[in-house]
């Protein structure tokens, strides 16, 4: 296997988390062996290529006026040439806004196989392994690629912790931009920012998530007297979220938040895939669910099988009185 290439993805001036996620992924499939480059396209972004270094080998930066914003023309474009020109074993893109409407287009135009939503990419005997997930999410599948000089892979976010960001290591090369000749089918009218809730939970150190268990709405209370007797934020899974117990900005999952929290813990939460794409990456889970079964404790570093309303009240004790 030659290099791999990781497409990293900036806006409005700042790199954005998975890319790192990517390249830290490139690194484990690279081990050692082959080089791993970062490929970014952009206008005056070469500030931002230097804050790649430290994560790659190489750190390649195409700079044209047509890439300051994402664009799928001038981005196709681009990508074409460079991987004709270098034809790297592998591109990693991220299950993004843009890599969906990127990968499918780019690998139809450089005749590339093309697998989606990965959560997992590993080299098993010299051939490609990928893992996703099928109905819903219900089924987890193992993929062995057939051989190609190219795969391009997308990634969803939030399933590697980040490779490390600032220092110096790799130069960054800067490669020539195609002529994109005179096509213009949209443009970039500016962004339309959500609006913020209540809270970013993305942002807290401690997370108090609260699932189905719960019951009803009127039992939300203990929990959220817990979360505020330890310091921590609350948040829910989708089904709490649904019922309109609590608002949507606090849902965890793929369909809400990914949250990279200090400690996370779950009460009442069975662990559906959704859910647990969405925090898998804090640093300590602690989850109590009265099922000893429950799919949660696959992923928890410390799991309670018990009551959540029985654990609550000693639980809070025991951490207040450790604080």
């Amino acid at each position: 296997m030659s290099e791999i290439l990781v497409l990293c993805e900036h806006r409005r001036g700042a790199l954005r988390e998975v890319s790192f996620e990517l390249l830290a992924l490139g690194r484990r499939l690279a081990g050692g062996e082959r080089a791993v480059c970062a490929l970014l396209l952009g206008h005056g972004a070469a500030v931002l290529g230097e804050k790649l270094c430290a994560a790659a080998d190489r750190v390649l930066l195409v700079e044209d006026a047509g890439l300051d914003a994402y664009d799928a023309e001038p981005y196709l474009a681009a990508l074409e040439a460079v991987i004709l020109a270098r034809r790297p074993a592998l591109l990693l893109v991220a299950h993004s806004a843009v890599g969906m409407d990127l990968a499918p287009a780019l690998a139809a135009r450089a005749g590339l196989p093309l697998v989606t939503d990965c959560l997992d990419v590993q080299l098993a005997q010299g051939a490609l392994e990928v893992v996703r997930r099928e109905l819903a999410g219900k089924v987890g599948a193992r993929l062995r690629l057939a051989a190609a000089g190219t795969h391009l892979v997308t990634v969803r976010p939030g399933c590697f912790p980040a490779a490390p960001q600032g220092g110096k290591a790799a130069a960054v090369e800067r490669l020539p931009a195609p002529d994109r000749g005179s096509r213009r089918g949209r443009r970039l009218l500016g962004y339309a920012d959500l609006a913020l809730g209540d809270v970013d939970i993305s942002a807290a150190p401690v997370l108090v998530a609260v699932g189905r268990g719960v019951g009803k709405p009127e039992n939300l209370a203990a929990v959220e007297s817990f979360a505020r007797a330890v310091g921590a934020t609350l948040c829910c899974s989708r089904p709490v979220a649904d019922k309109g117990w609590l608002p949507k900005s606090r849902q965890v999952g793929t369909s809400g938040s990914v949250v990279k929290p200090k400690l996370y813990l779950a009460f009442g939460i069975s662990g559906a895939y959704q859910h647990v794409a969405g925090m898998r990456q804090a640093e300590t889970i602690i989850a109590v669910n009265k099922d000893p079964s429950a799919p949660i404790f696959e992923v928890a570093h410390y799991g309670i099988a018990a009551d959540m309303f029985e654990v609550l009240p000693a639980l809070q004790a025991r951490l207040t009185r450790a604080s």
